[in-house]
């Protein structure tokens, strides 16, 4: 188990190696993001009226659907509390994603975030 282990986080690693500034930069900041790091607003517009739709703002998660016509908004609103939003796209709905204040991560190392609750299995004593 510790030999797979180790031999994931250098592969992890050695992946970063081949990537420019912007890349990692850009990983780091969807990695925060996505563990509720970053402040984000997210708008979604009526191509057609140039009205908003929908507005979601605070410590937000984007990610693709269970479908390429939606996306779902996952937001921390407390301290384990979180809100779901899944929202349909169609041809005239249109989004984007404003990030609301500058964060710092590096450019010189790549972050790997292993969360213990899903590398290990749940264990339920009787």
């Amino acid at each position: 188990m510790r030999k797979s282990f180790l031999a994931l986080l250098i592969l992890g690693l050695m992946t970063g190696c081949d990537q420019n500034d912007a890349q990692v930069a850009s990983h780091n900041l969807s990695q925060d993001a996505d563990n509720f790091k970053i402040n984000r607003r997210v708008v979604f517009v009526n191509g057609f009226t140039d009205n908003y739709l929908f507005l979601v703002e605070g410590l937000c998660s984007i990610a693709s659907g269970t479908s390429s016509k939606s996306i779902t908004v996952t937001c921390k609103v407390g301290a384990d509390s979180y809100k779901k939003h899944i929202l349909g796209l169609s041809d005239n709905i249109t989004y984007f994603v404003e990030q609301l204040e500058p964060a710092q991560v590096g450019v010189y190392h790549y972050k790997v975030t292993f969360k213990p609750s899903v590398i290990l299995p749940s264990v339920e004593i009787r």
